[in-house]
C-alpha cells in the first residue's frame, strides 16, 4: 500500500485517529476563592478540618466542597470511614487525595464496600496506587463491578502479559480495560505479524502501553506500509520496534518528511556520518523527537525543521541538553524562542564554555550601564572568542574574573597550535671539550 506524502513545507501535523485517553494522571487543581457566607463556612468547618487532617490543601477545600454538595449529606464521621476504606486499599495519603480529588463520587458507602475486596480479586501483586486510583475512577464513571474489571485484567494476562505490564497499562492507559478481547488480540497478532515474539511483545507493551489503543487497520498497518515504501524491510521494522516501541506512535507520513529533510542536508561529512551512525531509520526518528521538542517550546512545525536543517548538530544532542539551552534562552536571556530560526547556531554552541560566560559578561556590563548598543543573539553567539574577549573582556579588568578561565585562553593565542613551536626549533648536538676549545680559539682570533 503506497503512502502519498505532501512536500515538507506543506506538511501540517494532524492529531492521530485513535482511542483517546482521558487525563487520569492530571489531577484537578482548585484555585477559586469561596464566596459562601460565614454561616455556611461554620457549617462546613468540621468537614474542612477532616479533609485537612487527611492531607488536602486548606485553600482548595471551600471550592471543592461547594462543587460537590452531595458530600454535605454525610456526616464527618461517615466521610472519615470512607477515607479509612480507601486507605485500606493503599495506605498512601497521596493516593487518597488524588483519588478523591479526581473523582469525588468514590466517597459512597455501597461503592467502597463493593471494592473493599475487589482490588485483591484482580490478582495483581504490588499494584501501584495510580493503577488503583484509575480503576476506581473508571468503575465510578462507567458502573464497572470488581468482576467486570477482574475479567478484563484476566483477558490481558491470558494474552501473555505479565503482572508488571498489566500494572503499567492500568497506570498509563486505563481505558484499555474497556476494549473487547478481540480488539486486544488483534494488536498482539499485529506485533507477531511484524516478527515480534514472546517476551518481546510483553516488553513492547510495557514500555509503550499506548499501542493497545491504536487501530490496526487505520493506524498501524498503514504505518508499516509507509516504512516498506521508504525501503525498510520487515526485519528492520521489527528491530526498531523492539529497540524503541515508541516508533509505532509515529504519525503516517511523519518519518517520510524527516528522511526527506535528512537527505537534503548540506553539512560536513563527519556530522552526516554521525547522524546516520545507527542507520537511516534511527536517524529519521531522532529528527522526529527533536522536532517534537522544538514544537513543545513554541516553534511551528516548519520552523522546527528549518532549525535542524541549518544546524544539523542538534540532531546529535540529547533532548535534555536542547531543552536546557532553550529554557536559558527564554527564561534568563529574555529572547523569544523564534530567534532560533534566525540564529540556530545557538543550539550548537557549547552551553558551559560559550553561552554562559558570554552572557554573564554582557549582563554585568548592561547592569552597570556600560553597554552602548544592545548585543543581539547572533552577535553573542557567532562572534569569535578573540574578538569577544578584546571587545567586552579586555577593556574591563573585573570582567576577567566573570569570564573565568576562558579569558586566559583568549588572551594567549599563538600563531601555531600548542607544541608546534618544537618542530621549528634547530636540532641540538652534544658539546664536547674539544668543541668548547675550538670555539674559544675562534673567538680570540677575531679582531678586537
Amino acid at each position: 500500500m503506497a503512502i502519498r506524502t505532501k512536500p515538507l513545507f506543506h506538511y501540517i501535523a494532524k492529531s492521530s485517529i485513535c482511542f483517546t485517553t482521558p487525563p487520569f494522571q492530571n489531577r484537578l487543581l482548585f484555585h477559586s476563592i469561596s464566596t459562601t457566607s460565614p454561616s455556611h463556612h461554620e457549617y462546613l468547618n468540621p468537614l474542612c478540618n477532616l479533609f485537612r487532617r487527611y492531607g488536602f490543601q486548606p485553600h482548595e477545600l471551600p471550592n471543592f466542597l461547594k462543587k460537590n454538595e452531595f458530600l454535605q449529606n454525610s456526616t464527618p464521621q461517615e466521610i472519615e470511614s470512607y477515607f479509612k476504606i480507601l486507605l485500606s486499599l493503599n495506605p498512601s495519603r497521596e493516593f487518597l487525595v488524588s483519588t478523591v480529588t479526581s473523582c469525588p463520587r468514590v466517597l459512597q458507602l455501597a461503592f467502597l464496600e463493593n471494592w473493599k475486596l475487589g482490588i485483591n480479586q484482580l490478582g495483581i501483586h504490588n499494584i501501584s496506587w495510580i493503577a488503583i486510583s484509575n480503576i476506581l475512577e473508571l468503575a465510578s464513571k462507567f458502573g464497572l463491578s470488581p468482576n467486570d474489571v477482574s475479567r478484563r485484567v484476566g483477558c490481558l494476562k491470558g494474552l501473555g502479559f505479565s503482572e508488571a505490564t498489566v500494572n503499567r497499562v492500568l497506570e498509563k492507559e486505563p481505558m484499555v480495560i474497556m476494549l473487547a478481547e478481540d480488539e486486544l488480540r488483534e494488536k498482539v497478532e499485529f506485533l507477531m505479524g511484524i516478527g515480534v515474539r514472546g517476551s518481546e511483545i510483553d516488553r513492547v507493551v510495557r514500555l509503550y502501553p499506548r499501542i493497545l489503543t491504536f487501530g490496526v487497520e487505520k493506524r498501524l498497518k498503514p504505518l508499516v506500509d509507509e516504512f516498506a515504501d521508504l525501503g525498510f524491510s520487515l526485519s528492520d521494522v521489527r528491530r526498531e520496534v523492539v529497540r524503541e516501541p515508541q516508533v509505532l506512535g509515529l504519525e503516517n507520513g511523519e518519518l517520510s518528511h524527516c528522511l526527506e529533510m535528512l537527505r537534503s542536508l548540506k553539512c560536513r561529512l563527519a556530522i552526516k556520518e554521525s547522524i546516520y551512525g545507527d542507520g537511516e531509520f534511527r536517524a529519521g526518528y531522532r529528527v522526529k523527537l527533536r522536532v517534537d521538542c522544538l514544537r513543545k517550546h513554541g516553534l511551528i512545525y516548519r520552523d522546527a525543521f528549518t532549525v535542524l536543517w541549518k544546524e544539523p548538530r542538534v540532531i546529535l544532542y540529547e533532548i535534555k541538553n536542547i531543552e536546557k539551552k532553550i529554557e536559558f534562552l527564554v527564561g534568563k536571556m529574555k529572547f523569544g524562542v523564534e530567534c532560533l530560526v534566525e540564529v540556530p547556531e545557538y543550539l550548537g554552541a557549547n552551553f558551559d564554555k560559550q553561552i554562559i560566560p558570554r552572557f554573564n559578561v554582557i549582563d554585568h556590563l548592561r547592569s552597570r550601564g556600560g553597554l552602548g548598543d544592545e548585543v543581539g543573539l547572533r552577535k553573542l553567539v557567532k562572534m569569535s572568542r578573540l574578538k569577544f574577549y578584546n571587545m567586552y573582556v579586555k577593556p574591563y579588568p573585573d570582567h576577567e574574573k566573570i569570564y573565568g578561565r576562558f579569558a586566559e585562553k583568549s588572551a594567549v593565542r599563538s600563531r601555531h597550535s600548542v607544541g608546534m613551536w618544537k618542530l621549528f626549533r634547530p636540532q641540538k648536538y652534544p658539546e664536547t671539550e674539544e668543541d668548547a676549545e675550538n670555539i674559544r680559539h675562534f673567538m680570540e682570533s677575531l679582531p678586537k
